[in-house]
């Protein structure tokens, strides 16, 4: 009578001792093999797995006690059904899992070709799911046609009240595939928001501030529907204006020299700075109390053009004051006209 008791007692902790070898042991070394190859798809298997073998061997053991035990063979094919069903669950966790990460590494090979944002990923795992709810109501016999129809009839008062959720998301699904706007990207939307791209969501779109390092949650429909200047395409190195003036009697030659010979030590001493662009001068209006040209500088990405304005300032500024090169403020000369009374 013990015996009968124990007996699936005996078959959970075999499968359980399975399983934790097979966990601690085999998967563990099959992870610091997969690390060492530069084939990365083996460690995105490896890691979608995660404690299911331990769970699949604890399985096993229950599933192998049911076979020997003495239950009726309706009630085995009742409980056969549930085991079947757990098993695709945790493999539709394996696939669910497997899918995030083939997206996470096609974005990082494809780069501008598939981003990897949060809505990407989550559409993948929502369709591994409903594909898993699929098969576990076909093993265990439930017709699925009439919950196609009864979603069908409320799917249109399901739009209805989701008309501005649906909105954001096939908005989001357009700027992704657009690929006008990526994570990564700096850009300035028409309403005066600006900063780096962190996320692409089901809902919204999350914009880092800089340098501000605030949080700027836009909703899709909204950016979909903006006018956006993305600074980081068609590539991120960006040309930077500077506008400067001198006094009317400056010698004009003399002020070019030295400018671009100031900009081009700028742009060989400092990080993020284009030394293989050479800076361009042009001279642009007779102002009221100056001469104006413009300064421009190349610089790697968006973020580096405030410390290259504000290296070459302080260079110029020295500079001129070495060569006697005035930078005049604005002057107002009044005439008074004397009139005899």
């Amino acid at each position: 009578m013990l015996t009968y008791f124990l007996e699936p007692f005996y078959f959970l902790f075999g499968g359980l001792c399975i399983g934790l070898f097979v966990q601690k042991w085999v998967i563990v070394r099959i992870h610091r093999i997969a690390q060492r190859t530069h084939w990365k798809w083996d460690d995105i298997i490896v890691n979608s797995l995660g404690n299911m073998p331990l769970i699949w061997c604890v399985f096993a053991g229950a599933y192998g006690y049911l076979w020997y035990s003495p239950i009726a063979l309706e009630d085995k094919d009742l409980v056969q059904k549930g085991f079947i069903s757990i098993l695709i669950f945790t493999l539709t966790i394996v696939c669910a899992r497997l899918a995030t990460g083939s997206v996470e590494h096609l974005s990082g090979k494809s780069k501008s070709k598939l981003p990897t944002t949060t809505l990407f990923t989550n559409g993948a795992k929502v369709l591994i799911y409903i594909l898993g709810v699929i098969l576990i109501l076909q093993n265990l016999e439930i017709k699925i046609t009439p919950v196609i129809t009864a979603l069908g009839i409320g799917g249109l008062a399901v739009a209805l009240a989701l008309e501005e959720t649906l909105n954001n998301l096939f908005s989001g699904v357009q700027i992704i595939a657009s690929q006008l706007v990526r994570p990564g990207d700096y850009v300035k939307l028409d309403a005066g928001y600006e900063g780096y791209v962190t996320d692409i969501k089901a809902r919204s779109t999350t914009i880092r501030a800089y340098p501000e390092n605030n949080r700027i949650i836009v909703p899709n429909r909204i950016l979909a529907s903006s006018i956006v200047i993305n600074y980081s395409l068609p590539e991120k190195n960006l040309w930077v204006d500077l506008s400067v003036g001198v006094a009317y009697d400056s010698d004009l030659e003399r002020v070019e020299e030295v400018t671009l010979e100031v900009a081009q030590e700028i742009c060989q001493g400092l990080e993020g700075a284009s030394a293989e662009h050479k800076p361009v001068l042009r001279y642009e209006e007779f102002a009221d109390s100056s001469i104006n040209f413009r300064v421009r500088m190349y610089v790697d990405a968006f973020q580096d053009q405030f410390m290259i304005k504000h290296a070459f300032i302080k260079a110029l500024h020295k500079r001129f004051n070495t060569e006697g090169i005035e930078i005049p403020f604005p002057i107002r000369t009044l005439y008074m006209k004397n009139e005899k009374s």
